[in-house]
């Protein structure tokens, strides 16, 4: 593995990735990690250790698969629609909202590294999305037809603040699919789920090699 700094995101993808197919949506190609230690180690000495989150870009988790695959088994619920992929992350799921018939889609994440593992992983699907590292959490959810979310349930207070936010976006009449795999913080009731599915994953990133991981959405 090659070290770039963090003024050259793309190259330290292109040294430290490689194409590869999620597991769960074969038909999507993303520049992915083959191991989790190497290059978490490898982004904090390219961040300086400035103590950032660790790559969750160079991972296809469960709770994304899980929604990037309801999108293209269900495209209805993506076709001609406006998505906003919350913690996108790689992009997985802004991109099968995509190639599901979505008019736009607009991943978010903090991460410094992100814009450029959403274009990277855009252009290896021929998809056109945008991407804003703004914190969504800072203002009312956006205007969008469907807002989507995975893996957001591994902290007790971001699960608390993005789900709170999320309900915001559902009572104002946006449509919103939550990706998870009976994550600790992920609430037992108050949500209906429409999916699930058995998602390939890793013993690095998880405690099984296959996660049992649904898709949900608010009540009516």
């Amino acid at each position: 593995m090659t070290v770039q700094t963090i003024a050259d995101p793309r190259g330290f993808i292109l040294a430290n990735c490689r194409l590869q197919t999620p597991p769960h949506t074969p038909e999507l190609s993303l520049y992915l990690a083959d191991e989790i230690t190497p290059i978490w180690r490898l982004t904090e000495e390219a961040l300086g250790e400035l103590g950032l989150a660790p790559p969750f870009w160079a991972f296809a988790w469960s709770g994304g698969q899980a929604v990037a695959r309801y999108l293209l088994d269900h495209p209805t619920e993506a076709r001609g629609k406006r998505v906003v992929d919350f913690a996108t992350g790689s992009g997985l799921v802004a991109i099968s909202a995509m190639l599901a018939g979505a008019t736009q889609a607009t991943g978010s994440d903090i991460d410094p590294f992100c814009a450029a593992a959403v274009a990277l992983n855009a252009g290896a699907n021929d998809v056109a999305m945008a991407f804003t590292a703004r914190d969504l959490l800072d203002s009312a959810p956006p205007d969008a037809d469907l807002i989507t979310a995975g893996d957001i349930c591994y902290e007790k207070p971001l699960a608390e603040r993005v789900l709170a936010w999320l309900r915001v976006a559902h009572d104002r009449g946006t449509r919103v699919l939550i990706g998870d795999p009976h994550r600790t913080y992920f609430p037992r009731e108050g949500l209906v789920k429409l999916a699930e599915y058995q998602v390939e994953t890793t013993r690095e990133l998880e405690d099984f090699a296959v996660k049992r991981t649904g898709v949900y959405t608010f009540p009516r």
